[in-house]
């Protein structure tokens, strides 16, 4: 069992003390952590002046029958998915493919979280990093964060989850998309939505000088990658190769729209 002060220790060992954060995680290469995603979360916020995390919830879209041209979306084919769609309220859990941490934070007391109807943040000692969220720029806490020397930090798992890539391909120019949710009273446009992340795994080699590492035991590890480097190589990455970070399944209705754009 993965003991709190073995996993303080870790996070010690980034030599990040006193930096804001953006977390992602997976728990299960812990395997049985003393106090599961709650004592995760507080050893973060020991570790960390601030600390946020991805909330989205996926599960409030609908697909329209219309929309713009280019929009990596086949109109009209979410039918059934649109009678499943649930209406966002502030409450509402992140989707299960975000993991358990999220829930730790958006249920917290001294948690806030954003009120985008998809892309939300939550975080804790983050309040001047979230109020950068707007309907029309929602990941602009990740570009906030990165003005206060941030760290992206990774538990357990690779950059296909980092979010923070997708803001380095806004930055980089690379087409942003258009998509729907339910609110209480009505159905909100939500412009600024990212593109696929499966084919990130190809920035790790140009990553690996600004990265720190520590492993632990049972394949376990946590990774660290400063905000600013990250952004600065992701432009550079796409600049060069304006296809580069895409992933490669001939079905992806976003990846190929930038393709062909």
């Amino acid at each position: 069992m993965l003991g709190f002060a073995e996993l303080k220790h870790a996070l010690d060992e980034l030599g990040l003390a006193g930096r804001p954060v953006i977390a992602h995680a997976s728990l299960k290469k812990f395997g049985t952590i003393q106090g599961g995603a709650e004592s995760v979360k507080q050893a973060l916020l020991l570790s960390f002046i601030s600390v946020i995390v991805p909330t989205f919830t996926y599960k409030t879209m609908i697909t329209p029958e219309v929309g713009p041209p280019n929009n990596g979306i086949t109109y009209g084919s979410g039918k059934d998915g649109n009678k499943m769609a649930e209406r966002f309220h502030p409450q509402m859990p992140p989707d299960k493919m975000m993991g358990s941490l999220p829930n730790a934070f958006v249920y917290d007391k001294d948690a806030v979280r954003t009120s985008h109807p998809i892309l939300s943040f939550a975080g804790i000692r983050a309040d001047k990093y979230l109020k950068a969220q707007t309907l029309f720029s929602p990941l602009a806490p990740i570009g906030a964060l990165a003005e206060a020397d941030g760290w992206v930090l990774l538990l357990n798992v690779d950059h296909s989850v980092n979010t923070s890539i997708h803001y380095g391909e806004k930055l980089a120019g690379r087409r942003q998309f258009v998509r729907w949710a339910l609110l209480a009273d009505r159905v909100v446009e939500c412009p600024g939505f990212p593109g696929d992340s499966s084919g990130f795994n190809a920035i790790e080699e140009h990553l690996l000088p600004y990265t720190r590492r520590v492993d632990l035991d049972g394949g376990a590890f946590i990774q660290a990658v400063p905000l600013k480097r990250l952004l600065d190589v992701i432009v550079e990455v796409i600049k060069k190769d304006p296809l580069a970070l895409l992933c490669q399944r001939t079905d992806c209705e976003r990846c190929n729209t930038v393709r062909n754009m």
